[in-house]
């Protein structure tokens, strides 16, 4: 049997979960970007070091 009160209930809690996994998914890309970008500058300082010790 279908209970519509009960779906309510249900739903309540279904969209906050949704919510809370879109969150982390959120978090976690942008926390990967970060670092991706983190990363290129790193390498890059890296890289022009490395350049001007070879000029030298």
């Amino acid at each position: 049997m279908f209970n519509f009160d009960r779906f309510l209930f249900a739903l309540q809690y279904m969209w906050k979960g949704m919510l809370c996994i879109f969150v982390v998914i959120a978090v976690i890309i942008g926390s990967i970007y970060l670092m991706n970008v983190i990363h290129n500058a790193v390498a890059k300082k890296k890289a022009l070091r490395q350049g001007e010790q070879n000029n030298q």
